[in-house]
């Protein structure tokens, strides 16, 4: 959960963190060392009334006119056991050395065995004991407390009987101690947490206004543009190596450019030739059947050679004036030449570009005798001749070739549709056809269509295709008749 928090507040919510555990652990501790030091104290204090009593039944002992045997210690303690333990605040009990209740400074409510007889098993283990003192803890409705064993001595230290003191614990000083003590801890710790959380704040403004610099710094970084290093005032050493690496990012990526730069101009260069050598061929072929057509058709019908002429000379100087342009751009550095869009009639500069071809299988369909629209000359002749020659190149094994130019005038835009019955596009190379240099045909340089899509969309256009493999193909060209 941590990770999809920002960085200020995981420092925050680790210091707070940090804070509470290390408050839990040293209140474990002390509850620990409380608890501790409350069974030490229950401890001494137990062995410290045991002393009293033993000094005090030595005592009266020493005082009394019975004989100091273990049958006359009822008679010899019938008073002075109450008084030595109004005196000492704590009740005893006085056993025989088989364990048999004697004496108590207590109402014995309890009279059954178990109450009036030592266990075996303590007495074994006063017996088997170095001080000849056995003590245990238990608990007793929840109460927890202390009894000890041991033997009275007479003033012979022979034993004469088994004194039993029962100290219930009272930890309500002890306790009171503790939580005052916690209480105190609580407070140091809740200033100690304003503090450290205080110097977490700025502690991670400081960090996060580095790394905001170095985050400004990557949102701008762009390949094609000059990029600045970032500059820091005393950055810690951690993000210190990360601007380093950044700066040093930065000056590859300046030299990245500049040998990028050099590739791209000479790929532009080797592209530029290719393409030119491409469109410059394009006119040539129609105009090499042109002229071949003209000889035919001079020859047959000699009568008509004036008007057959004018439109021969017509074609080529149009096919000429595009080979010219093309190398124009080409001395001008441009991959295409430059627009030069005009208002005209597209219906006969679509009819003489299709008259090159002078092809049977060419049939030309428009319903308009005149659609004017705003385009640059040459460059549709270009689109359309690029169109038509790969249809007549599809069509080129049909029995009975079919190609049709369909121009329609719609409210805003001019539609030229180009069909045929050719081979078709594989579904493999339909999203590779308007690709530079992709082409299906063996003699092909693979920049025609690239260079229709590229004039269509130019002038605010689309190109569109359908084709099924074997049996033809449709391309859709549509363009907005005015400039605006």
């Amino acid at each position: 959960m941590l990770k999809k928090n920002s960085l200020r507040l995981r420092i925050f919510l680790s210091m707070a963190l940090l804070m509470l555990v290390a408050f839990s652990a040293i209140a474990a501790v002390m509850v620990f060392q409380y608890r501790k030091q409350s069974a030490q104290y229950h401890q001494e204090r137990l062995i410290d009334k045991e002393n009293q009593i033993h000094t005090q039944i030595l005592h009266v002992l020493k005082q009394t006119t019975y004989p100091v045997e273990t049958s006359y210690i009822p008679l010899i303690f019938r008073q002075e056991i109450f008084n030595i333990a109004n005196i000492q605040n704590v009740n005893f009990n006085l056993f025989d050395l088989s364990g048999n209740l004697l004496k108590s400074s207590s109402v014995v409510l309890d009279s059954t065995k178990d109450s009036l007889q030592i266990p075996e098993e303590i007495l074994r283990n006063i017996a088997g004991a170095l001080d000849k003192r056995y003590a245990q803890q238990l608990e007793i409705d929840q109460r927890s407390y202390q009894e000890s064993y041991s033997y009275v001595n007479d003033p012979q230290f022979k034993p004469i009987a088994i004194l039993n003191i029962p100290n219930f614990e009272n930890d309500t000083f002890i306790e009171r101690n503790m939580e005052g003590s916690l209480y105190n801890l609580l407070m140091v710790y809740f200033i100690i947490l304003i503090v450290a959380l205080s110097l977490a704040y700025f502690m991670s403004k400081y960090i996060t206004k580095s790394l905001k610099t170095i985050e400004k710094g990557l949102e701008k970084t762009r390949l094609l543009e000059r990029n600045e290093k970032i500059i820091l005032d005393s950055p810690s050493a951690e993000i210190g190596k990360l601007v380093a690496a950044y700066n040093g990012m930065i000056d590859e990526i300046e030299r990245s450019k500049v040998q990028l730069a050099k590739s791209e101009r000479e790929q532009a260069w080797r592209e530029m030739a290719k393409q030119v050598a491409h469109e410059i061929k394009n006119p040539l072929t129609p105009m090499r059947l042109s002229v071949q057509s003209f000889q035919r058709k001079f020859s047959m019908h000699p009568q008509q050679s004036s008007e057959t002429v004018n439109e021969f000379c017509e074609s080529i100087i149009q096919q000429i004036d595009i080979m010219s342009n093309i190398a124009s751009a080409f001395s001008a550095f441009t991959n295409m030449p430059a627009k030069h869009d005009e208002h005209f009639d597209l219906v006969p500069i679509v009819k003489r570009t299709l008259d090159i071809f002078n092809s049977k299988h060419i049939d030309f369909v428009c319903q308009e005798e005149q659609i004017v629209a705003w385009f640059d000359k040459d460059q549709i002749a270009r689109v359309v001749t690029n169109l038509v020659k790969n249809a007549v190149q599809a069509t080129a094994q049909k029995a009975e070739p079919k190609i049709k130019v369909t121009l329609l005038n719609k409210d805003q835009n001019v539609e030229l549709i180009v069909t045929d019955n050719g081979t078709g596009i594989a579904q493999a190379d339909a999203d590779k056809i308007f690709e530079p240099k992709f082409t299906t045909k063996s003699s092909g340089s693979g920049l025609g269509l690239a260079i229709v899509k590229n004039i269509v969309e130019s002038h605010g256009g689309k190109i569109q295709f359908h084709s099924v493999e074997g049996q033809g193909s449709t391309f859709f060209i549509s363009f907005p008749k005015s400039d605006k």
